[in-house]
């Protein structure tokens, strides 16, 4: 009797514990929830209309969603994935990025060539800052003194001051950009080009300052080069890989993040569109739009180990870590 109890609250320590991934569905206007210990769905949940960025607050307790057509982010309990309330968002909220206090939350406007500046608390509008047309990707700075925007007609990328709400920096990146990452030191930033098939590279100097410091560009045996379209971008924390996206190639480059070399290819489902790590960087999930599926890497041995289905067209990826 006393081993079954045992037995019983491993078991529930356990489930407490789990990390649960979350995928956006754009076409089927849901969010999937899986548990990342069994990597089995746990339930797809009402999420707005066409849901696409997606992330979590820093204690993993609330799930914010863009909900783009309904031109507002939704906000759920990761635990009960019951909707809390709504944050303005702007007009088609596609990308955005919270600061790591938790407190400001910048957002992507396509329609609108704005990034708007919500505080999650209050829930009031701060700012909106004019960008280029089409703005898509965000990141924000380690030190949370600059929020990135990549503007996807403008073919920039605009460094805000996240004091004063406006824009310090513009660098010219290739067609399309769409995704933008730091290192975890801030010495160094990540920028996708989806039409001109490059990510360009940024040195950051201590100010904030960006210096072009290369590009990386793709090539696959058999593949066309308009397929190779990066995409969702991510750095491990160490800053030794660079994982990357390429879209309709059905595949995720590995790139050595420091000498700039692409190592290897890892074939995904396909259309594959956004990435997120596991809380520990053990793994790396990708949205594969076309196959409506996440693909499961192992980041130590740079190999997919399984596929998951989820709901239809998944966009984005995060993960809430200990869930209760």
């Amino acid at each position: 009797m006393h081993l079954f109890l045992a037995i019983v609250l491993i078991l529930v320590a356990t489930s407490v514990t789990a990390d649960r991934i979350f995928v956006s569905n754009e076409r089927s206007n849901t969010v999937t929830a899986i548990d990342s210990k069994t990597w089995e769905v746990i339930t797809e949940f009402p999420a707005g209309m066409r849901p696409r960025g997606i992330t979590v607050s820093p204690d993993g307790k609330k799930l914010y969603v863009c909900a783009s057509d309904d031109n507002q982010v939704r906000v759920f309990d990761t635990g009960t994935f019951e909707e809390l309330y709504t944050l303005p968002s702007g007009p088609d909220p596609e990308l955005f990025v919270l600061e790591p206090s938790g407190r400001r939350l910048y957002i992507a406007n396509e329609d609108d060539n704005l990034v708007t500046v919500v505080d999650t608390e209050t829930r009031e509008v701060l700012a909106e800052v004019p960008v280029g047309v089409e703005p898509e990707g965000m990141a924000i700075s380690p030190d949370s003194a600059f929020v990135v925007n990549t503007s996807e007609t403008t073919n920039m990328a605009h460094f805000i001051d996240t004091e004063t709400n406006t824009i310090k920096y513009n660098m010219l990146v290739d067609q399309r950009p769409r995704y933008a990452d730091y290192t975890a030191d801030g010495k160094r930033l990540f920028v996708t080009a989806e039409i001109g098939g490059t990510v360009s590279v940024f040195d950051i100097a201590e100010d904030g300052a960006p210096t072009e410091a290369g590009k990386i560009r793709f090539e696959v045996p058999g593949v066309q080069p308009e397929w190779l379209q990066p995409v969702g971008a991510k750095v491990t924390s160490d800053g030794q890989w660079l994982f990357v996206a390429l879209g309709p190639s059905n595949r995720v480059a590995v790139v050595d993040a420091r000498t700039l070399e692409v190592e290897k290819y890892i074939l995904v489902g396909e259309r594959v569109w956004q990435l997120a790590f596991t809380p520990g960087e053990e793994f790396l999930l990708t949205t594969n739009g076309n196959t409506n599926d996440i693909t499961v890497i192992d980041v130590a041995q740079q190999t997919a180990v399984r596929s998951i289905p989820v709901g239809d067209q998944p966009w984005g990826v995060i993960v809430a870590p200990n869930v209760n």
